[in-house]
């Protein structure tokens, strides 16, 4: 596999999840995988240790010097590319000033190096790329290395974990990569004038798969494809959405050490506790635990739906509900709500940034979950609530219409303010029935989303393709 990031090394979002836990849930099935990422600054040198040292590769007539670092986590092996000119930085992707301005550069050398690291050290049947910043590698797979008898027979997967994101750079970019002239063209890289990245591993790769069904359906419309739709429907007989799992070890309130108490579906005394606590740790009161409290964890964007929250103001003031959140991004938002908390403090807590024990304890504390998005390829924190027995309120796309049924939670259509209240009251009301409630939590807590389903998935399609 190939990935810009994956935890516990490096995480910006849902990437570093699924390539920091589907590999070993691969293994457990019998596949042999190692991941290929870059060591980043805040990956300890002497953490990892020599497994190639003074790599050559070549962007055209442009070498770059790389050493390859490793090291097994989780019985999975890890290769990282060490190459501090690219790498050594304060961000993996930017800083507060923006965007790297020579990323297409870096993740060049990412998937140079992969290819190295698939010759010289873990020759390999698949190789997995992982969103934009891995996209060049089967690009470069079938122009540098088409020749390459240890090639021959390596198929490429291409997993788009957000189509948003797709690694779009000026024309003059395209020569900075070493690429034959032919690659800019518009059914290969060209995008508008552009070099599109990710278009270039979705026109090239082998096989195309998305992190859901729904998702896999969504992004080849005009409405969700950013300007790739046509593209994508061009692949659809490679094109398969496989749904992401999440790792239950970490999220699941029985064996949770960040909550105030656990709890399980047959003993929800624990939910009680750790609602409390979440209250108090808000400054919130908790004199009156029947109060329906909401609770949202996300990164701040419209992609999220926040637009439609902001237009919930009259609902937190008019109702006896309360309201934790925890985020950051968008700065518009993140005043909406500092500005919630001072006109109602009673009712609306806010902690402005990210806190991964606070995460937990939102998710087994609030009754119910809001994700409005307008879009959402597939999604975790809706899966974490239904183990946690948080009932969440999504809208229908993606991930969220594949993993939420009515008997679990509760799902709106129309992207809009008028539909999503409505959503709520009706989420709402149907709060007040404490029994029918119960059993609505613990028909979310039995769900199994675990990587092991996903895993059989990706496995059988590496099979697929392996077997050509």
């Amino acid at each position: 596999m190939v990935s810009s990031e994956a935890t516990p090394f490096a995480k910006t979002g849902g990437l570093a999840d699924v390539v920091g836990a589907l590999p070993a849930a691969l293994q457990k099935l019998g596949d042999e995988v190692a991941v290929v990422m870059p060591r980043y600054q805040q990956i300890h040198w002497d953490s990892t240790e020599s497994a190639y040292d003074n790599m050559v590769v070549f962007a055209g007539a442009t070498p770059y010097r790389v050493d390859i670092r490793t090291r097994v986590h989780n019985g999975v092996r890890f290769y990282f590319v060490e190459a501090p000119y690219m790498f050594d930085r304060p961000g993996l992707y930017n800083t507060a000033a923006g965007d790297y301005w020579d990323n297409h550069r870096r993740f060049a050398v990412l998937s140079l190096a992969s290819l190295g690291v698939a010759q010289m050290l873990f020759p390999c049947d698949i190789l997995h790329c992982h969103d934009w910043q891995a996209a060049l590698a089967p690009v470069y797979r079938a122009d540098q290395q088409h020749a390459n008898p240890h090639f021959f027979d390596v198929k490429t997967l291409m997993t788009i974990h957000n189509l948003g994101y797709q690694g779009r750079y000026g024309k003059s970019s395209f020569w900075e990569l070493g690429l034959n002239g032919g690659w800019f063209s518009p059914d290969k890289m060209e995008y508008h004038g552009d070099v599109n990245l990710l278009k270039g591993g979705i026109t090239t790769a082998d096989w195309v798969s998305t992190v859901s069904p729904t998702y896999a359906k969504e992004i080849q419309t005009a409405e969700e494809g950013f300007g790739l739709d046509g593209v994508l429907r061009n692949r659809a007989g490679q094109l398969s959405g496989i749904l992401n799992g999440v790792d239950y070890s970490e999220w699941s309130p029985d064996v949770d050490p960040y909550i105030a108490a656990p709890y399980t579906a047959a003993d929800l005394s624990g939910k009680r506790a750790c609602k409390k606590a979440l209250l108090e740790e808000f400054g919130l009161p908790a004199g009156n635990l029947e109060r329906p409290l909401f609770g949202i964890v996300s990164r701040f964007a419209d992609q999220k739906g926040f637009d439609l929250i902001a237009g919930m103001a009259s609902l937190f003031a008019e109702q006896d509900v309360q309201l934790v959140v925890l985020g950051s991004g968008d700065w518009r938002y993140e005043k909406i709500f500092q500005d919630w908390h001072r006109w109602l403090p009673h009712k609306v807590g806010v902690h402005i940034g990210y806190n991964n024990g606070l995460a937990h304890r939102i998710e087994a504390g609030a009754d119910m979950f809001l994700m409005p998005s307008q879009y959402e390829p597939c999604g975790l924190n809706q899966i974490y609530s239904l183990r946690y027995g948080t009932v969440p309120v999504v809208r229908a796309t993606g991930g969220l219409d594949d993993t939420i049924q009515e008997d679990t939670g509760f799902k709106f259509n129309s992207y809009s303010v008028g539909a999503f209240y409505d959503v709520l009251r009706t989420a709402l009301g149907a709060f007040q029935n404490r029994e029918s409630w119960t059993e609505r939590m613990r028909r979310g807590m039995a769900k199994d989303f675990s990587w092991d389903a996903s895993a059989r998935e990706y496995s059988a399609l590496y099979d697929r393709l392996r077997r050509g």
